[in-house]
């Protein structure tokens, strides 16, 4: 993992050194304090929270030119004293770190603003999920309603009783606005090569658009089967 403003790689596994976990960024590079921490800024030690790092490192972006304080107001600002990369992420019992996109995708159900990645973490924190996304549906009287992808762990079956459990799950981590409306169970997820998930083709999905652009897609028939899949639970 990475970004342009970190000026080169952050969390990455060292060829022949770090055991790799299919779809982990793994552990941060020799040097690279990152953490993650809730709302509160408390630290995370294992779960979902917000991606942060705690020191500075060679090649960071210092300013943003002709405007300092739109600098510390977007990376500084929210989590005092470390430097916040707007991505949200978990971490496992190992340590490693698993990143679930950008924080600052936010939905509009019923009037009330939620953070997609609140939702995803809420899912993740259920024993049997592995990695979630949540994107928005247009609802006629809530504007949106929340439609989650599902990955779930090895040896735990997809069933109705079990869609009933993750919604109730996220509606007592996070409220009952938050409960999803749909929950579609999938083998894999849309992800670019550097393994971020493409939302935007999980809202075309959704919502019934032609999907987009999919030339950046790791395997654009992850996106074939998924749209199927909900098609044939919509029908």
């Amino acid at each position: 993992w990475w970004q342009t403003e970190t000026g080169g790689i952050m969390i990455t596994p060292l060829p022949g050194v770090t055991t790799t976990k299919p779809g982990s960024a793994t552990i941060p590079f020799p040097g690279i304090e990152a953490e993650l921490v809730d709302a509160a800024g408390k630290p995370v030690k294992v779960g979902g929270g917000f991606l942060c790092l705690k020191s500075p490192w060679p090649g960071m972006l210092r300013t943003i030119y002709g405007d300092d304080k739109r600098y510390r107001d977007q990376y500084w600002s929210r989590f005092p004293g470390k430097y916040f990369t707007g991505d949200g992420a978990k971490r496992d019992e190992d340590g490693y770190f698993w990143i679930l996109g950008r924080v600052d995708d936010v939905l509009n159900v019923a009037g009330h603003r939620i953070g997609t990645m609140e939702i995803e973490s809420a899912l993740v924190s259920h024993p049997a999920v592995a990695e979630a996304a949540a994107v928005g549906k247009p609802h006629e009287v809530k504007g949106s309603v929340v439609v989650a992808f599902v990955i779930l762990r090895a040896g735990r079956e997809a069933s109705s009783a079990l869609i009933d459990d993750l919604k109730e799950h996220v509606s007592k981590e996070i409220g009952a606005i938050a409960r999803p409306e749909d929950i579609i169970f999938t083998a894999d997820l849309p992800k670019t090569r550097s393994g971020k998930i493409m939302r935007r083709l999980l809202r075309d999905i959704a919502t019934g658009h032609a999907l987009g652009d999919v030339t950046t897609l790791a395997d654009p028939n992850v996106v074939a089967a998924l749209k199927k899949r909900y098609e044939g639970n919509e029908g």
